[in-house]
Protein backbone atom coordinates (compact mmCIF):
# COMPACT_ATOMS: atom_id res chain seq x y z
CA UNK A 1 0.00 0.00 0.00
CA UNK A 2 2.84 2.56 1.29
CA UNK A 3 4.48 1.86 -2.45
CA UNK A 4 1.64 2.56 -4.03
CA UNK A 5 0.63 5.60 -2.53
CA UNK A 6 4.32 7.10 -3.10
CA UNK A 7 4.25 5.96 -6.77
CA UNK A 8 0.79 8.35 -7.19
CA UNK A 9 2.14 11.04 -5.07
CA UNK A 10 3.08 14.85 -7.33
CA UNK A 11 4.58 17.99 -6.55
CA UNK A 12 2.98 20.21 -4.28
CA UNK A 13 0.42 17.00 -2.34
CA UNK A 14 0.34 16.36 1.31
CA UNK A 15 0.86 12.92 2.70
CA UNK A 16 -1.33 12.67 5.82
CA UNK A 17 -1.02 10.43 8.34
CA UNK A 18 -2.90 9.78 11.97
CA UNK A 19 0.80 8.90 13.37
CA UNK A 20 4.14 8.90 12.11
CA UNK A 21 4.64 5.01 13.13
CA UNK A 22 1.81 4.43 10.13
CA UNK A 23 3.69 5.67 8.33
CA UNK A 24 7.05 3.91 8.55
CA UNK A 25 8.20 0.50 9.62
CA UNK A 26 11.11 2.00 11.84
CA UNK A 27 12.72 4.86 12.54
CA UNK A 28 15.52 4.24 10.68
CA UNK A 29 12.77 3.83 7.27
CA UNK A 30 11.41 7.20 8.09
CA UNK A 31 14.06 9.25 6.43
CA UNK A 32 14.15 6.90 3.01
CA UNK A 33 10.17 7.73 2.81
CA UNK A 34 10.46 11.18 3.34
CA UNK A 35 13.76 11.44 0.92
CA UNK A 36 10.78 9.91 -1.18
CA UNK A 37 8.65 12.24 -1.17
CA UNK A 38 10.59 15.28 -1.13
CA UNK A 39 12.40 14.40 -4.23
CA UNK A 40 8.62 14.30 -5.90
CA UNK A 41 8.07 18.08 -4.64
CA UNK A 42 5.07 15.95 -1.80
CA UNK A 43 4.95 17.19 1.98
CA UNK A 44 3.99 15.09 4.79
CA UNK A 45 1.86 15.81 7.71
CA UNK A 46 1.02 13.93 10.85
CA UNK A 47 -1.87 14.51 12.74
CA UNK A 48 -0.87 13.26 16.26
CA UNK A 49 2.77 14.40 16.02
CA UNK A 50 4.51 18.05 15.63
CA UNK A 51 5.78 16.56 11.98
CA UNK A 52 4.67 18.71 8.76
CA UNK A 53 7.35 19.13 6.35
CA UNK A 54 5.69 22.63 4.75
CA UNK A 55 7.42 24.47 8.04
CA UNK A 56 10.60 24.73 9.12
CA UNK A 57 9.74 23.19 12.95
CA UNK A 58 8.38 20.01 11.03
CA UNK A 59 11.45 19.50 9.04
CA UNK A 60 13.68 20.40 12.36
CA UNK A 61 11.75 17.55 14.30
CA UNK A 62 12.26 14.92 11.07
CA UNK A 63 16.12 15.89 11.40
CA UNK A 64 16.28 15.16 14.69
CA UNK A 65 14.60 11.73 14.43
CA UNK A 66 16.79 11.19 11.75
CA UNK A 67 19.99 11.78 13.77
CA UNK A 68 18.12 9.21 16.33
CA UNK A 69 17.53 6.52 13.26
CA UNK A 70 21.35 6.49 12.61
CA UNK A 71 22.38 6.80 16.34
CA UNK A 72 19.97 3.57 16.61
CA UNK A 73 21.76 1.64 13.69
CA UNK A 74 25.50 2.61 15.34
CA UNK A 75 24.03 0.86 18.83
CA UNK A 76 22.88 -2.06 17.07
CA UNK A 77 26.24 -2.60 15.48
CA UNK A 78 28.04 -2.25 18.74
CA UNK A 79 26.34 -4.32 20.87
CA UNK A 80 27.15 -7.75 19.25
CA UNK A 81 30.81 -6.63 19.29
CA UNK A 82 30.89 -5.50 22.97
CA UNK A 83 29.48 -8.50 23.66
CA UNK A 84 32.00 -11.17 22.27
CA UNK A 85 34.95 -8.96 23.54
CA UNK A 86 33.59 -9.12 27.23
CA UNK A 87 33.54 -13.39 26.00
CA UNK A 88 37.09 -12.83 25.63
CA UNK A 89 37.78 -11.23 28.49
CA UNK A 90 36.21 -14.26 30.59
CA UNK A 91 37.61 -16.38 28.43
CA UNK A 92 35.12 -17.53 26.53
CA UNK A 93 34.17 -18.24 22.84
CA UNK A 94 31.82 -16.03 21.38
CA UNK A 95 29.37 -17.09 18.84
CA UNK A 96 27.11 -19.61 18.18
CA UNK A 97 28.35 -22.97 19.69
CA UNK A 98 25.86 -24.74 16.30
CA UNK A 99 27.61 -22.71 13.89
CA UNK A 100 31.01 -23.97 14.95
CA UNK A 101 30.28 -27.67 14.44
CA UNK A 102 28.31 -26.71 11.52
CA UNK A 103 25.09 -28.23 13.03
CA UNK A 104 22.96 -28.43 10.05
CA UNK A 105 19.70 -27.35 12.43
CA UNK A 106 21.59 -23.96 13.34
CA UNK A 107 22.86 -23.36 10.16
CA UNK A 108 19.40 -23.53 8.77
CA UNK A 109 17.85 -21.19 11.36
CA UNK A 110 20.79 -18.28 10.65
CA UNK A 111 20.24 -18.75 6.77
CA UNK A 112 16.21 -18.28 7.50
CA UNK A 113 16.93 -15.12 10.01
CA UNK A 114 19.35 -13.65 6.74
CA UNK A 115 16.47 -14.25 4.97
CA UNK A 116 14.31 -12.29 7.29
CA UNK A 117 16.71 -8.91 7.44
CA UNK A 118 17.25 -9.29 3.31
CA UNK A 119 13.52 -9.00 2.96
CA UNK A 120 13.01 -6.73 5.40
CA UNK A 121 15.57 -4.02 3.88
CA UNK A 122 14.42 -4.45 0.78
CA UNK A 123 10.73 -3.59 1.75
CA UNK A 124 12.35 -0.20 3.05
CA UNK A 125 13.28 0.11 -0.86
CA UNK A 126 10.42 -1.53 -2.22
CA UNK A 127 8.25 1.74 -3.40
CA UNK A 128 11.55 2.95 -5.85
CA UNK A 129 11.66 -0.97 -7.93
CA UNK A 130 8.27 -2.83 -7.10
CA UNK A 131 6.16 -0.63 -9.17
CA UNK A 132 8.33 -0.55 -12.55
CA UNK A 133 8.65 -4.80 -12.35
CA UNK A 134 4.85 -4.92 -12.48
CA UNK A 135 4.65 -2.86 -15.21
CA UNK A 136 7.76 -3.71 -17.10
CA UNK A 137 7.96 -7.44 -16.88
CA UNK A 138 8.14 -9.71 -18.74
CA UNK A 139 7.21 -7.55 -21.80
CA UNK A 140 10.58 -5.78 -21.51
CA UNK A 141 14.31 -6.80 -20.58
CA UNK A 142 15.65 -6.97 -16.76
CA UNK A 143 17.86 -4.26 -18.21
CA UNK A 144 15.01 -1.53 -19.27
CA UNK A 145 13.45 -2.61 -15.79
CA UNK A 146 16.48 -1.55 -14.18
CA UNK A 147 17.23 1.69 -16.30
CA UNK A 148 13.85 2.69 -15.67
CA UNK A 149 13.61 1.68 -11.58
CA UNK A 150 17.40 3.43 -10.71
CA UNK A 151 17.56 6.62 -12.66
CA UNK A 152 15.75 8.86 -10.44
CA UNK A 153 17.66 7.49 -7.50
CA UNK A 154 20.96 9.80 -6.72
CA UNK A 155 24.19 7.90 -8.18
CA UNK A 156 24.92 5.72 -4.38
CA UNK A 157 21.59 4.29 -4.75
CA UNK A 158 21.72 3.23 -7.95
CA UNK A 159 21.01 -0.88 -8.31
CA UNK A 160 22.68 -3.25 -11.01
CA UNK A 161 20.93 -5.37 -12.57
CA UNK A 162 22.07 -8.39 -10.75
CA UNK A 163 21.07 -6.91 -7.69
CA UNK A 164 17.38 -6.01 -8.76
CA UNK A 165 17.54 -9.74 -10.54
CA UNK A 166 18.43 -11.05 -7.14
CA UNK A 167 15.49 -8.76 -5.18
CA UNK A 168 12.90 -9.84 -7.69
CA UNK A 169 13.38 -13.57 -6.95
CA UNK A 170 13.11 -12.96 -3.69
CA UNK A 171 9.63 -11.49 -3.47
CA UNK A 172 8.47 -13.66 -6.50
CA UNK A 173 9.51 -16.83 -3.84
CA UNK A 174 8.00 -15.29 -0.94
CA UNK A 175 4.57 -14.95 -2.91
CA UNK A 176 5.18 -10.28 -3.32
CA UNK A 177 5.39 -10.77 -6.64
CA UNK A 178 3.87 -13.19 -9.73
CA UNK A 179 6.07 -15.86 -10.90
CA UNK A 180 5.43 -13.86 -14.90
CA UNK A 181 7.75 -11.30 -13.74
CA UNK A 182 11.08 -13.87 -14.17
CA UNK A 183 10.23 -14.94 -17.50
CA UNK A 184 12.11 -14.36 -20.35
CA UNK A 185 11.25 -11.50 -22.17
CA UNK A 186 10.35 -11.18 -25.80
CA UNK A 187 13.83 -10.36 -28.04
CA UNK A 188 13.73 -6.72 -28.93
CA UNK A 189 16.14 -5.26 -32.45
CA UNK A 190 15.90 -1.77 -31.22
CA UNK A 191 17.88 -0.34 -28.18
CA UNK A 192 15.50 0.76 -25.52
CA UNK A 193 17.83 1.44 -22.53
CA UNK A 194 17.51 5.31 -22.76
CA UNK A 195 13.89 5.68 -23.28
CA UNK A 196 13.41 3.58 -20.14
CA UNK A 197 15.78 5.66 -18.40
CA UNK A 198 13.37 8.64 -19.47
CA UNK A 199 10.76 6.82 -18.50
CA UNK A 200 11.62 6.77 -15.05
CA UNK A 201 12.81 9.97 -14.64
CA UNK A 202 9.61 11.39 -15.73
CA UNK A 203 7.25 8.83 -13.87
CA UNK A 204 9.21 9.90 -10.78
CA UNK A 205 8.40 13.39 -11.38
CA UNK A 206 5.52 14.25 -13.89
CA UNK A 207 5.90 18.27 -14.07
CA UNK A 208 9.83 17.95 -14.77
CA UNK A 209 11.02 20.06 -17.07
CA UNK A 210 13.01 18.70 -20.75
CA UNK A 211 15.70 21.19 -19.35
CA UNK A 212 15.53 19.02 -15.98
CA UNK A 213 16.20 15.39 -17.53
CA UNK A 214 18.48 16.39 -19.92
CA UNK A 215 20.72 18.09 -16.70
CA UNK A 216 19.71 14.93 -15.11
CA UNK A 217 20.80 12.72 -18.12
CA UNK A 218 24.46 14.71 -18.56
CA UNK A 219 25.02 14.61 -14.73
CA UNK A 220 24.64 10.55 -15.39
CA UNK A 221 27.08 11.03 -18.30
CA UNK A 222 25.08 9.16 -20.23
CA UNK A 223 25.42 9.39 -24.30
CA UNK A 224 22.38 10.59 -27.03
CA UNK A 225 21.39 8.15 -29.32
CA UNK A 226 23.97 9.71 -31.74
CA UNK A 227 27.12 9.26 -29.26
CA UNK A 228 27.26 12.99 -27.91
CA UNK A 229 27.94 13.90 -24.38
CA UNK A 230 26.12 16.80 -24.81
CA UNK A 231 22.19 16.77 -24.62
CA UNK A 232 19.36 18.93 -26.05
CA UNK A 233 15.79 19.37 -25.45
CA UNK A 234 15.16 17.96 -28.79
CA UNK A 235 16.51 14.87 -28.09
CA UNK A 236 14.87 14.39 -24.91
CA UNK A 237 11.73 15.21 -26.20
CA UNK A 238 12.11 12.34 -29.15
CA UNK A 239 13.00 10.03 -26.91
CA UNK A 240 10.01 11.12 -24.07
CA UNK A 241 7.62 10.38 -27.23
CA UNK A 242 9.19 7.23 -27.85
CA UNK A 243 8.63 6.12 -24.25
CA UNK A 244 4.83 6.91 -24.50
CA UNK A 245 4.96 5.06 -28.02
CA UNK A 246 6.48 1.88 -26.46
CA UNK A 247 4.49 2.11 -23.43
CA UNK A 248 7.15 2.75 -21.04
CA UNK A 249 4.72 5.43 -19.30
Amino acid sequence: MLARVLERVAKGDRLVVVRIDRLARSLSHLPEVIERLEAKGAFLRSIQDPIDTTSPQGKFTLQVLGAAAEFERALIRERPKAGLASARTKGRVGGNPGLRVKDPAALRKVRLTRQDGYIERLNETAQNWVPHVRRLRPIWPGRTCCASSTAPLPEARRWTQCRLLRAVKAYVRDGFLPAEVLARAVRRETDDRLPAIIAGIKGADPDITLQAIFDRLEAMRERTPRGRTSWQPSSVKMLLERAHKLGLL
